[in-house]
């Protein structure tokens, strides 16, 4: 890293910092792959590089900051053991880096965390205290149990071998994409964007620092601001979905982040959607907020360079499977038809050749004869269908109109 930065020597973490946890990295983590995404590209209007962190072994980029901090333990630090309140991706971050390298680990979890994130965490050893109906609460009691028992505190983000560790990131995409001139960090607690502010700004000065949050929590957007965060509801996006960013990553942010743009949920699921679609990968909601960014705000990017950190790929496939099924709504390959006609025998099937002899695919039809709003010798069919796009499906509602059966887009 040529620069040293000397112009913010107050930061608490240094370019020296983010050099020594890549040394401690090495060969500890993947180097997860840096590779050129045409079809986004051509999607967005921007050049698009994707870091792909979900291919991390907990599928995430946490597990970097985890290490780090871990490594550094004192030998008496080590023999005690640390504590670690999370729901997610940091959870299991510091759960399997604290296996690899001996260490007693304990995870504080809400009494709601999913099932499958318990046993996750469980499985790479560490041992889960589940706590708490709320997030503050949880956090509350793992410092009782920390004081009690003599542990490390591992935050998520707010300490300085955390940031560091995240910052590592930054230096992999420069070196493997040095012409890249705008960086777009999802943002939760505020450690990924410090330390891949510190670690890019060094490396190229000029470079844009574009963070990007959920809409439901502009907590560092409002920050910067100077304003109140107005923080609450259900985000697809739940690893970003903070309340509060961290005290270190505000001061880094202040001084090193550019804009943090806001983005709505239909462009996170689109963006999730894209990620299966065309690249074939797997991203959670905090993960696909990059490219949710470059698709809610196209103008910013246009004829950019751009890396997107896709930061984590753990998602429940039920949500994963909703999503996608929703996308193809979105996009008018599945669509529900709803038809009145006569109650008589044949009825279906001639609808049904009208939408097979245009190609499409009945997935399901539902007959009501008891709806007040249908004759009482009158039937009405809601048809779900698969087609090949919105022009297909307008070709097959036309058919159906000329065949005598018009039916009502749901």
């Amino acid at each position: 890293m040529a620069d040293d930065l000397s112009s913010h020597a107050a930061l608490p973490v240094t370019v020296a910092d983010i050099e020594a946890a890549a040394v401690r990295l090495s060969g500890q983590i993947e180097r997860t792959p840096m590779r050129s995404a045409r079809t986004l590209s051509e999607i967005t209007g921007a050049k698009i590089w994707v870091k792909f962190e979900n291919l991390q072994f907990t599928a995430s980029f946490k597990e970097r900051g985890a290490f780090n901090k871990l490594a550094q333990l004192t030998e008496a630090e080590r023999r005690v053991g640390v504590i670690a309140v999370s729901a997610g991706n940091h959870a299991q971050g510091v759960a399997y880096n604290a296996a690899k390298l001996g260490v007693p680990a304990t995870i504080v979890m809400p009494l709601g965390t999913p099932f499958t994130k318990v046993e996750h965490t469980r499985r790479h050893g560490a041992r889960v205290l589940l706590h708490g109906e709320t997030f503050a609460e949880a956090t509350t009691y793992a410092y009782q149990v920390k004081e009690r028992e003599g542990l490390t505190f591992v935050h998520p983000y707010d300490d300085p071998a955390i940031i560091a560790g995240q910052g590592t990131v930054a230096a992999e995409m420069l070196a493997d994409a040095p012409d890249l001139d705008t960086l777009v960090v999802p943002v939760g607690g505020g450690g990924l964007i410090a330390g891949v502010s510190i670690a890019a700004k060094a490396i190229k000065p000029d470079i844009r620092i574009v963070g990007v949050e959920a809409r439901m929590y502009p907590s560092l957007h409002a920050e910067l601001r100077g304003e109140e965060p107005q923080c609450g509801g259900q985000t697809i996006a739940e690893g970003i979905a903070v309340k509060q960013v961290g005290r270190l990553p505000i001061q880094i942010a202040r001084a090193l982040v550019d804009e943090v743009v806001l983005v709505d949920e239909p462009h996170l699921e689109q963006a999730i959607a894209l990620y299966a679609n065309v690249e074939k990968t797997v991203a959670e909601g905090a993960g696909a907020a990059g490219l949710a960014a470059l698709l809610a705000h196209p103008a910013k990017f246009a004829g950019r360079s751009v890396g997107l950190i896709l930061c984590g790929g753990n998602i429940d496939a039920r949500l994963l499977a909703s999503v996608l099924t929703r996308g193809l709504v979105r996009e008018g390959r599945i669509s529900s038809l709803r038809l009145i006609g006569d109650d008589r025998p044949g009825l279906l099937a001639r609808v049904s050749k009208v939408i097979g002899d245009l190609g499409a695919n009945i997935i399901e039809v539902a007959h009501n004869r008891l709806a007040l709003d249908v004759p009482a010798k009158g039937a009405e069919f809601d048809i779900l269908i698969e087609t090949r796009d919105a022009q297909h499906t307008q070709e097959i509602v036309d058919a159906l109109g000329a065949a005598g059966y018009p039916p009502r887009r749901l």
